[in-house]
């Protein structure tokens, strides 16, 4: 085993204390590294609307002090003796989850996320020793191999934090509905941290890529910024009628309460929406914007770790990088109180390394 660098497993953090979620200063033991662990200098940490749900316990089971952060990326300080795919000073991301049983079926196709017996989230969540798990907004973490991912040698860590949440998010379900065949028309709906990757994933992928977006504000910044085809108002009746039976393929990013029915006359027969984003407790929609056209919705979370690397590597490849903007720790707080107002293109990344002393 290598020698790691740290005296001991104390490990300084910003947490929450309470349901106002506001976040401070907080030291906490992580585990000893076990023989098939991998131990990281968080370097960056990306920020993602989940951290305030858990934060603020508006899920309903927030366990205090609570470190968020599953956007993480760093370099391999120090690894168990029965680690293969990572050694000392390897660029490593890790995402949404940390464990899973790995025996169901999901696990065995590489689907870890939607592991039967559930996936133990980064944060917030409950670890095989019984542990509860404490997020990338703090100066390492100590994970199992399985659930890290190498981040290319040329790709910037800063913008790579962002990738292991929004990029996975837009990237499993265009791959998985074949949302990659060139010449094919995807519409984006939401111009966020996930929609923005998702029209550049599109775009790579050599689809005709149009934009959804209830705010003409956002036109400019969609054909300007993101080389955006076309932008539709959805609020427009003239421009949505104008894209009947017109789109191979939706993928819905939008947060709040919307009606499908009113995007799902878009798609032509045999289309589909993938849908990743969370409009409500309920989704809207008539049976006949299904059975009239053959359409099919599907949902989809942050994708396995198979994909996760593939995407990894795909974004190296293909040059494709998120939009953020890097915060100290010490702004995380007023971070979360612009990401509730939009105020941000497109996602917050706290520099870990140079700001959490």
């Amino acid at each position: 085993m290598s020698k790691p660098d740290m005296m001991n497993n104390n490990c300084l953090g910003w947490a929450a204390r309470d349901e106002s979620g506001v976040l401070s200063p907080y030291t906490f033991t992580r585990r000893e590294v076990g023989d098939e662990d991998v131990s990281l200098k968080i370097t960056h940490c990306g920020i993602c609307y989940a951290d305030m749900l858990f934060t603020k316990n508006r899920l309903g089971d927030s366990r205090y002090p609570l470190v968020p952060g599953h956007e993480i990326v760093g370099i391999v300080k120090e690894v168990g003796s029965n680690v293969h795919h990572f050694k000392v000073g390897h660029r490593v991301g890790v995402g949404a989850y940390v464990n899973s049983c790995r025996e169901c079926e999901s696990c065995n196709q590489s689907l870890e996320v939607y592991c039967s017996k559930g996936s133990v989230y980064t944060s917030n969540g409950v670890d095989a020793d019984g542990t509860i798990t404490n997020g990338g907004y703090s100066s390492f973490i100590v994970v199992h191999e399985r659930y890290c991912f190498r981040i290319p040698d040329e790709y910037p860590l800063a913008l790579a934090a962002p990738l292991l949440c929004p990029g996975i998010t837009a990237y499993s379900p265009m791959v998985r509905h074949k949302m990659n065949q060139p010449g094919k028309s995807l519409e984006v709906i939401g111009l966020g941290g996930v929609g923005h990757l998702a029209v550049k994933f599109g775009k790579a992928f050599g689809l005709n890529v149009k934009l959804f977006s209830t705010s003409i504000s956002k036109k400019e910044e969609a054909l300007s910024l993101l080389g955006d085809d076309n932008f539709v108002v959805s609020s427009d009746e003239q421009q949505m009628k104008a894209m009947a039976n017109s789109l191979d393929f939706i993928i819905d990013t939008a947060s709040g309460d919307h009606s499908l029915d009113h995007y799902m006359s878009c798609l032509k027969t045999a289309g589909v929406l993938a849908l990743v984003g969370f409009p409500g407790d309920q989704i809207k929609l008539s049976p006949a914007s299904l059975l009239r056209g053959m359409k099919t919705i599907s949902g989809s979370l942050v994708g396995g770790v198979k994909e996760t690397q593939e995407m990894l590597d795909f974004c190296a490849a293909h040059k494709i990088y998120p939009d953020i903007e890097i915060v100290p720790i010490q702004y995380v707080n007023e971070a979360w109180e612009r990401l509730t107002k939009g105020d941000v293109k497109y996602r917050f990344v706290i520099d870990v390394e140079n700001s959490l002393k």
